[in-house]
């Protein structure tokens, strides 16, 4: 039996497994409130159980960046080492996430030791402060993108009191993990996390600041908020050990569409398979521990892909948890005998994964400043507040492509199935109307106050139907209350577009205080200033704002026409981390300095290529030991039969005998061909022409070594084929 039937047989003879719920020392089963965040401590926590003092000084820590004196400190992590050690805790460490595309963590007993007066060896549990504050990992085989020589190898990682410790939990063991900053040396951040730490505050000093302006002198502070739509295959772990593509790279690099895949459109919100439910439900407990507030769980559009959607919370946890979600979904697969594949583009020919960024602004009262309530047209401080955020996106576009660059995001946007790599914004037709009758100067008294929707159907109420409809091609839109931008990558860490999004609107918060305190000094009334000023960003950012189909060519020439970037690979994308006009913003809002912009150009770059490099590799490899080896069996078995029947006087026609020594012919010219390519890329040491040549040459010619070893897979005898096929793959589980 080859290994692909092996695969094949233990994909379907698979048992579902069962889990046990949590309960209390009764036996009875609790609800998801009773047992929510069971594995957290955070400041609500804290706040109970140390002193006054303590926590005032943690709270002017948080707040105003004040030091922690040692003895609050210690009281702190004396306080957080017995409840972890109560929760059967051992170890502890600083969890963070350098440019890795991972998280990472070092683990720390808190195991330590003391002499006795007899000289004896005695073992003691012990957690000091400084132990929760700071942490020194060695940072010398993290990324760092040139802001440090290899031999300086020490780094730090700062405790974030803002996102609460977890516990993770293994089959023998519980690790409690801090969530943290990560810096070198000298300052620099070398993750993901403290850019967006300081892109959050320079939006809520921008965003306070143009709100008192018009009118709002009561709002203190004002934070990003987010909920993460994170979208994932789930295949059987047979089939992914039997692809060397899937292994290595994430993405299967060749491999025919089977004949069905999602034209029915019978997948989408179908009913889920037992085995994915029972995987999706221990996800579930799991992530609900961790506090995670998970409340969306669906099939999604393709075979076998499904997509889980969290409540929104404070942009920096959500982007914490979907970290630990992306980390979850792949340690249960496994418990299930599933691979989780986050890949954007995993299976050619049917839709890739995204991660839909539902983006809004809430003041410290809770108010989103992007609701629009039942007259939208009539609230300043809303329209203003869209004038920002379309400004911002505007001015920042190409950031905001930065943001959301990947090797594997490149196969996805623009097919159809995401939305195209040139940024807009869709506000729908309500906002739409409005936004032109204000640039216009036309009344808007007649614009109804609320739109409804009337379902005719009895025993149904009547619905008020939202603001907007939902443009599913747009990478920027407006949904209600929110944007959801959703040209980020299954994927990506939130924590990159989500720190250029909330820059980009930072800095026009700044920009556009600055000119609506001018008008004040030359205009008595207020509301006049304002409407003038939103007047102007309409007509400003007209460009940014799109209504139609962003797949179609015509939206391309015509984005072309307005003057909108279309960088269409991540090579081009990230040559704007080049352009100091560009990234000035991140500088001018202390979000990233100019070391470590062009430390990020350099880690993506070199990743890029490095992605590139081993996908190219890897195909090869598979060309010459699964594709051509089953060519060479049928081509030779196919020989023999036209052979053995010429000598029995028969005949059996050779046609079949010549497409399969043209294939051969083809795959071998064409895998020569990617050969050289991608051979000469390895005497290329210029990083920014090397990364032209992989995506310019070396990945059209991948896609056409792939097209001959496709049409070869449709016609070699099932049974010498090696490689497991899509049709096993993704709809066997």
């Amino acid at each position: 039996m080859s290994t692909r039937q092996e695969a094949v047989r233990a994909s379907i003879t698979r048992e579902i497994r069962k889990i046990t719920r949590p309960t209390d020392q009764s036996g009875k089963t609790l609800r998801v409130s009773e047992y929510f965040g069971c594995n957290t401590f955070g400041l609500d926590q804290l706040k109970d159980k140390v002193s006054k003092d303590s926590y005032e000084l943690l709270m002017n820590m948080v707040h105003r960046g004040s030091r922690l004196s040692k003895a609050a400190a210690d009281e702190i992590a004396n306080v957080i080492k017995d409840w972890s050690l109560a929760q059967g805790v051992t170890h502890y460490c600083h969890w963070f996430q350098p440019m890795t595309g991972l998280t990472a963590e070092k683990h720390d007993a808190f195991v330590n030791t003391k002499t006795s007066d007899t000289g004896q060896t005695l073992t003691i549990e012990k957690f000091s402060g400084s132990s929760l504050i700071q942490s020194e990992p060695d940072a010398s085989s993290f990324p760092s993108g040139g802001m440090r020589s290899t031999f300086e190898a020490r780094g730090y990682t700062a405790w974030d009191p803002t996102s609460p410790l977890f516990i993770m939990e293994s089959v023998n063991g519980r690790t409690l993990c801090i969530p943290s900053a990560f810096l070198s040396y000298h300052g620099h951040a070398l993750d993901t996390k403290t850019p967006l730490l300081r892109a959050s505050e320079a939006l809520s000093k921008s965003a306070v600041r143009f709100l008192k302006l018009i009118g709002d002198v009561d709002i203190t502070s004002v934070q990003a908020t987010l909920g993460a739509e994170q979208e994932y295959f789930l295949i059987d772990r047979a089939f992914f050990a039997a692809r060397p593509d899937l292994l290595m790279t994430g993405r299967s690099l060749l491999g025919r569409s089977s004949t069905r895949g999602q034209q029915f459109e019978d997948h989408y919100f179908g009913s889920i398979p037992s085995r994915v439910l029972a995987f999706m439900n221990e996800c579930e407990q799991e992530l609900y521990k961790l506090g995670v507030p998970v409340k969306t769980r669906h099939n999604e559009v393709a075979p076998a892909q499904y997509e889980v959607a969290p409540i929104f919370e404070d942009a920096n946890l959500a982007a914490d948890h979907n970290s630990l979600l992306m980390d979850v979904l792949c340690r249960v697969a496994l418990r299930h005998d599933l691979v989780c594949l986050l890949h954007e583009k995993p299976f050619a020919g049917i839709n890739g994964s995204g991660k839909h960024n539902n983006w809004a602004i809430a003041t410290q009262k809770g108010e989103n400043l992007l609701e629009p309530g039942k007259t939208p047209h009539q609230n300043l401080r809303f329209l203003a507040v869209l004038c920002a955020v379309m400004k911002g996106v505007y001015e920042h576009a190409d950031l905001l492509r930065v943001g959301i660059a990947s090797p594997g995001n490149d196969h996805r946007l623009g097919a159809n199935e995401a939305p195209p790599a040139i940024i807009s914004v869709f506000l729908g037709d309500m906002l739409s109307k409005i936004m032109d009758r204000i640039e216009s100067g036309t009344k808007i008294e007649d614009a109804s106050d609320e739109a409804i929707l009337s379902l005719g159907v009895s025993k149904i109420p009547v619905v008020a139907r939202d603001n907007t409809d939902r443009n599913r091609t747009s990478p920027f839109a407006f949904t209600g209350n929110k944007f959801e931008f959703r040209a980020v990558g299954g994927s990506a860490n939130c924590s990159v577009p989500m720190s250029f999004l909330n820059t980009a609107v930072a800095d026009s918060f700044s920009q556009l205080a600055d000119r609506l305190e001018k008008k004040l000094s030359t205009t008595k009334s207020r509301d006049e200033a304002v409407l003038a000023l939103i007047k102007e960003v309409i007509t400003e950012t007209k460009a940014i704002r799109f209504e139609g189909n962003n797949y179609s060519d015509e939206w391309k020439a015509e984005a072309k026409k307005r003057g909108l970037p279309n960088l269409t690979t991540t090579p081009e994308a990230l040559e704007v981390l080049e352009n100091e006009k560009a990234t000035s913003c991140l500088v001018k809002m202390n979000v990233l300095t100019s070391d470590e912009i062009k430390s990020r150009y350099n880690i993506n770059l070199e990743r890029y290529i490095k992605q590139l490099d081993m996908e190219a590799a890897t195909l090869i490899e598979m060309i010459d030991t699964h594709v051509l080896p089953a060519v060479e069996s049928e081509v030779t078995k196919v020989a023999t039969a036209v052979a053995s029947a010429k000598s029995a006087g028969g005949a059996i026609s050779s046609e079949r005998l010549k497409s399969l020594t043209g294939i051969y012919d083809s795959i071998s010219k064409a895998k020569a061909a990617l050969a050289t390519e991608y051979d000469r890329t390895q005497g290329i040491h210029n990083e920014k022409e090397k990364a032209k040549v992989l995506a310019n040459k070396v990945l059209p010619a991948m896609v056409e070594v792939r097209k001959y070893a496709d049409e070869a897979e449709g016609i070699i005898s099932d049974d010498l084929w090696t490689l497991p096929k899509y049709r096993e793959m993704l709809f066997l589980r």
